[in-house]
């Protein structure tokens, strides 16, 4: 990587982040290195995210983080002038900056120049102008006025063709989210999503924190996927407080991530093979035994989202003989009737019918959006947090991680069917041997930036927190579901109507953890 950035004419470092290599450019080369490093050494921008540094340095801050596989994590940052927050848009050259450069827009002000799609994407219509929650200035407890900024959403044009509105509330127990059908018939022409109605402001109610008092807020981002977003904000807290984790916390961190994995999984199967196809009694199988996996967590973790177990340092709680052998009967009763399940769907000519070609997304496009998790490996893109870039108990636990390469809700199934397996040997794996010895060691991070990664069951999930005087300063989170919602404007063209509640269950994207 150094070499690398050695070519480039990358040398001013920043030692002041911890577990990734970061170097500062000028604003007006940004956008130009961000896209050799992209497309000339193909290395994917997992996050891009912004500062505001007006009262230490008196700029905005720029931030765009890459995936180095072997290398590491790279950071590329740039500062703007606090009275001209403008740069040239990465987007124009880097598909995968779009939604990031909008939201840093919305939430900062930061206006990236050039940007294809310069519409709001947090803020609503009842939002005033001039108003950006991020910044330092702006109180979490804002009262604002109520104003009507227009939202234009794109439409074709054409004779036949005609608009199906779908949502915010919808007809199911799901978060709002709003979809605008393009149709000609029943061919959907083309497809948009309007998000961002759950926002909460995680982002602005993390500062000033400390890690402690953070970890509440951190676990209820999305709460499927609680123990994942806990694990990685507690590696980013350990990086900087620079305390090592004790072999039986790894042990057991890893062990609940993947038990959280087989619950979402064994869900999604059942939600995918059953209501998606409408075969119910597959689904009712699906979530019956989601319900024995959240039965299990209330019993280990005191609730049903395997959360309140993992924390700076190791882990709150230890899991004696006993917890464990009741992971194994229960891990053995869920694949066993799982493996069943899936079985009986693969046995159904109707099933494999509604599923095979439907939704697919071409691997070109993955990469071009930032595709990651199961949407990506079901395209072809070989990826995985857990292997790459190795964390908790997984340098000891070896898998293998399902690729396919069709891209359509089939293979979306069986990347998950193949994931489950490989979640449920790991687990056997550290049962087999699982480490004694103490469960949790004094950290207190001080001052600093590291970023923590993981591999949660909907893919790669990044905390970049930067602490001041053992506080939150800013801590950005870029949950898979933020990298893979815009994928729907790929994924739905070309299906009909009634297929996009397929299409959508093979993703089961989370807006509450897009809407931070």
């Amino acid at each position: 990587m150094n070499s690398l950035l050695d070519t480039l004419g990358l040398r001013d470092r920043d030692a002041s982040v911890s577990g990734a290599l970061c170097v500062r450019v000028e604003r007006e080369r940004f956008a130009e290195v961000a896209t050799l490093l992209a497309h000339n050494h193909h290395l994917p921008l997992s996050l891009l995210y912004a500062t505001d540094d007006r009262k230490t340095q008196g700029t905005y801050g720029v931030h765009a983080v890459f995936e180095g596989g072997q290398s590491g994590w790279l950071m590329l940052s740039t500062a703007l002038p606090s009275d001209d927050a403008r740069y040239a848009s990465v987007t124009r050259t880097v598909l995968a900056a779009h939604w990031y450069e909008r939201y840093a827009a919305d939430m900062f002000g930061i206006v990236a120049d050039g940007h294809p799609d310069p519409r709001r994407l947090v803020l609503h219509e009842n939002m005033p102008e001039g108003v950006h929650p991020l910044r330092k200035d702006f109180a979490w407890n804002t009262r604002l006025p109520h104003a009507n900024v227009p939202y234009p959403m794109h439409h074709v044009d054409g004779e036949g063709i005609y608009e199906i509105p779908v949502g915010p509330i919808h007809a199911g127990i799901i978060e709002p989210g709003h979809f605008r059908f393009n149709v000609a018939g029943e061919r959907i022409i083309a497809l948009e999503g309007k998000l961002f109605f759950t926002h909460k402001g995680c982002e602005k109610l993390l500062e000033g924190k400390n890690a402690k008092a953070a970890l509440p807020f951190i676990e209820r981002i999305s709460g499927d996927a609680s123990a994942s977003h806990a694990l990685a904000f507690c590696q980013a807290m350990e990086t900087l407080a620079g305390c090592a984790v004790p072999a039986r916390a790894n042990d057991i961190r890893t062990l609940l991530c993947e038990l959280e994995r087989i619950t979402m999984h064994v869900f999604d199967i059942g939600n995918i093979i059953g209501n998606g196809t409408g075969y119910t009694v597959l689904a009712a199988h699906g979530f019956r035994l989601r319900e024995d996996m959240m039965r299990l967590s209330h019993s280990l973790c005191g609730n049903r989202f395997w959360r309140g177990m993992i924390v700076p340092g190791g882990c709150a709680r230890d899991l004696d003989d006993r917890a464990l052998r009741a992971v194994r009967s229960c891990l053995d009763a869920v694949c066993f009737d799982a493996a069943r399940l899936f079985a009986m769907a693969m046995r159904s000519d109707a099933v494999r019918e509604r599923l095979e070609t439907t939704g697919t997304l071409r691997r070109d496009a993955a990469l071009a959006y930032g595709a990651v998790g199961t949407t990506a490996r079901a395209s072809g893109i070989d990826r995985d947090v857990r292997r790459d870039h190795p964390y908790a108990s997984y340098p000891r636990c070896p898998f293998r991680v399902a690729v396919h390469t069709s891209g359509d809700v089939y293979a979306r199934l069986l990347v998950r069917s193949e994931e489950l397996a490989a979640s449920a040997a790991i687990v056997r794996h550290l049962l087999q041997d699982f480490s004694s010895g103490p469960i949790l060691v004094p950290c207190s991070p001080t001052s600093g930036t590291a970023i923590g990664a993981v591999e949660s069951w909907r893919g790669e999930l990044l905390h970049v927190v930067r602490m001041h005087e053992g506080v939150i300063d800013r801590c950005a989170v870029r949950d898979p579901s933020f990298c893979n919602w815009p994928l729907f404007g790929e994924i739905g063209p070309g299906n009909i109507v009634p297929d996009f509640p397929l299409c959508n269950k093979s993703l089961n994207l989370s807006y509450s953890g897009t809407d931070l």
